[in-house]
């Protein structure tokens, strides 16, 4: 051996113990996991009730890409871009992973000059939170978008998306859910007369949007020893914002001298009253309630917001905790804007469905365990050396639209075939021998029930499919 083969041999050594002295751990990334077959045979029907409802209503889907330019993000989130994950420089561009799905839809109708348009999109999307996996708070998780862009009579697309909302819950049999809605320009108007200086009313709404987490204890002292708001403006604006009612109390807060003095506020109440009288007209009214609590702390919104909270409850570590919003979205007039050269608006309102919390409450509330496959056929056999007919007769069911699987042995024991159907719920299984290959005949038999009938070969096709419309 020479002096290079020894020094080589060395180096390989140590890298080897260096290997294992750092031991893989094997897991997922903190705020993600995987989903099993059991949890995807509980999502994709999902997905696929969520994606009929926004087809119902009339919009077509897109795609985008899940990084954006971080020049594209930035400045758009207000203090929720510091969840914002950047990646490295690649290529020379500098790239995040989005966050949303609105900026990214904004960014593309304003590159293809789009003034009039409405889509939806199911995609994921990537926040640097604190995870809550229990109640579906994620790092990586799924957004369920629709959107309307263009210029229409007020608050007619605004009423579309609360009615989205409550077609999405009614349709997932959701238990007892409340519609929050309320309007940038009401609270606004509230900061307005309380106190707040203009170019605070933002950061202030940050923390409004607390609320629904945080008693008001805590987000007035947040307001005041952090956001630097006198005390007692800090108070006016406690006032208003714990109210919550219905049109009463727009009539009200109409009456209100105070904040008839806010230009913006009384025009977000008069917005407000009409919307309420199109949930009316679109059968919602009932889950709707005008809250003056919600805020919902992204700068990009003008108008009319609203979130969907689910009053169900999840266990997390011993203890029932809410489910909380699983729905959100609003009106945001100016974002396109920031993309078109010319700064020309065009005004849009969305809404998006947090699935994720949604599947937390379904997985923890479901019955019994959905089948994992759609296998409608299990083709058996009874004896060896029987692999060839076996994939001749599945073939043949696939090639009539009739999903079949066979076991991957070539001698497997009838009794492991027959327990894999019943495990995996298949409802049929065709067994085959000798005998049945020698008379041109094939035994049908019903897993669940275990009663059996020999058929001719020649109308199993035929006999295979009636049975299933009975099952």
């Amino acid at each position: 051996m020479t002096s290079v083969d020894a020094a080589t041999m060395t180096h390989a050594n140590g890298d080897a113990k260096i290997a294992q002295s750092a031991k893989l751990v094997v897991k997922t990334p903190k705020g993600t996991r995987d989903h099993n077959p059991h949890q995807m045979s509980l999502r994709d029907p999902v997905f696929e009730k969520i994606k009929a409802i926004f087809k119902r209503f009339g919009a077509p889907c897109i795609d985008t890409p899940v990084f954006e330019l971080k020049e594209i993000l930035t400045g758009k989130y207000g203090e929720e871009s510091k969840l914002i994950y950047d990646l490295e420089d690649q290529g020379g561009e500098k790239l995040s992973l989005r966050y949303d799905l609105t900026v990214p839809f904004a960014r593309y109708l304003a590159m293809n000059k789009i003034t009039n348009f409405k889509r939806y999109q199911i995609s994921k999307v990537y926040r640097r939170d604190n995870p809550a996996m229990t109640r579906g708070r994620f790092r990586e998780f799924y957004q369920c978008d629709f959107d309307i862009a263009g210029k229409y009579d007020t608050m007619i697309a605004d009423s579309e998306c609360v009615a989205i909302i409550a077609s999405i819950l009614k349709a997932l049999g959701l238990p007892d859910f409340t519609i929050k809605i309320n309007h940038r320009l009401i609270l606004d108007g509230i900061f307005d007369v309380c106190g707040v200086p203009v170019d605070k009313f933002r950061t202030v709404c940050s923390s409004v949007d607390k609320l629904d987490k945080s008693p008001w204890e805590e987000v007035r002292k947040e307001i005041t020893e952090q956001k630097g708001i006198a005390e007692e403006v800090a108070d006016k604006i406690g006032k208003y914002v714990k109210l919550n009612g219905g049109k009463e109390l727009i009539d009200e807060l109409l009456e209100n001298e105070e904040l008839n003095r806010s230009t913006s506020g009384k025009q977000g109440l008069e917005e407000m009253k009409l919307l309420l009288q199109y949930c009316d007209f679109l059968n919602v009214s009932q889950n709707v309630v005008f809250d003056l609590s919600l805020a919902r702390g992204l700068d990009y919104y003008t108008g009319v917001i609203y979130e969907a909270v689910l009053k169900a409850t999840v266990v997390e570590n011993g203890k029932n905790v809410g489910i909380g919003s699983v729905a959100g979205g609003g009106r945001y007039d100016n974002l396109v804007g920031m993309f078109d050269p010319k700064g020309k608006p065009v005004p849009c309102v969305g809404v998006s469905i947090g699935v994720e919390r949604i599947f937390a409450y379904l997985e923890a509330n479901a019955a019994t365990k959905p089948r994992t496959t759609e296998t409608q056929v299990l083709v058996c056999s009874a004896q060896k050396n029987l692999l060839e007919p076996k994939m001749k007769i599945v073939t043949e069911l696939r090639e009539a639209d009739i999903s079949a699987e066979i076991l991957y042995k070539a001698n497997p024991k009838i009794l492991a075939q027959l327990q894999y159907g019943e495990e995996n719920q298949i409802p049929l299984a065709i067994v085959i021998g000798n005998s049945e290959i020698e008379n041109n005949v094939v035994k049908v038999k019903n897993i669940a029930t275990r009663e059996e009938e020999e058929i001719p070969r020649e109308r199993l096709i035929e006999e295979i499919k009636e049975r299933l419309k009975k099952i």
